[in-house]
């Protein structure tokens, strides 16, 4: 059961994308079309599994003032070797993504697993998270994609589809556009009510990762609880 709730926990309850909304510069810029969608979902989720695996197995021997620094030099080695990988067989996506794809390296969703689950946990639970979490950014990728290339370009994945190929909305293939299909979902995702707002809490008793970190007792001086 536990396993079960680590893996769900990435596409609905604390999807990185529409509910901690972290990654947001990749999503705005490679949510365009769902090929590149799916594109960058699938290298970013690489990333995260193996980064995950590969930092819980060490997180015992990599000492913790430096391990920032050991993390985000794991991170680049694993992104570079997806980059090569791309190039070797989809050049022409490697192409679309353009500097998005080594940009992966920098992306604060991965830097966060690792930190905040990777380095605390056993190697499976990791790897769990980790496709989970991957799952759950692609997921919101490819949502975001449909309803941009289908109303922006009139076409699904480059195949033009009748009656909107001639009235589509240009302007959700731009980055106005891409905020405001991006600020529909997370509030259709809110309304939905797989995210449940931890009410009438403060402070680390009302973040969606108090159940990763432990921290849900009140520090010194503050009060939990209370009505607006």
């Amino acid at each position: 059961m536990k396993t079960l709730n680590n893996f769900t926990k990435g596409i609905f309850r604390e999807n990185p994308v529409l509910v901690l909304v972290l990654g947001t510069c990749p999503t705005l810029a490679t949510s365009t079309s769902v090929v590149n969608a799916l594109g960058m979902g699938a290298a970013a989720t690489m990333v995260l599994l193996f980064s995950n695996i590969i930092i819980s197995a060490l997180r015992k021997v990599i000492p913790d003032k430096v391990r920032i620094p050991c993390y985000i030099v794991l991170i680049a080695g694993l992104v570079t070797t997806v980059q090569m990988l791309v190039k070797a067989y989809a050049p022409a996506l490697n192409d679309s993504l353009g500097i998005y794809l080594p940009l992966i390296v920098v992306n604060c969703i991965i830097l966060g697993r690792a930190e905040m689950f990777a380095s605390k946990n056993n190697v499976f639970a990791s790897a769990v998270d980790g496709l989970g979490m991957g799952i759950g950014f692609t997921l919101a990728l490819f949502l975001m994609a449909t309803v941009r290339e289908i109303f922006g370009n009139g076409t699904f994945s480059g195949v033009p589809i009748p009656g909107l190929i001639d009235n589509k909305i240009s302007i959700l293939t731009m980055a106005p556009g891409g905020f405001l299909v991006f600020g529909l979902l997370i509030a259709l995702v809110n309304r939905s009510g797989r995210h449940k707002r931890r009410k009438n809490t403060f402070g680390c008793a009302g973040c969606p990762q108090a159940d990763i970190c432990g921290k849900t007792g009140c520090e010194d001086g503050e009060e939990a609880g209370g009505d607006d």
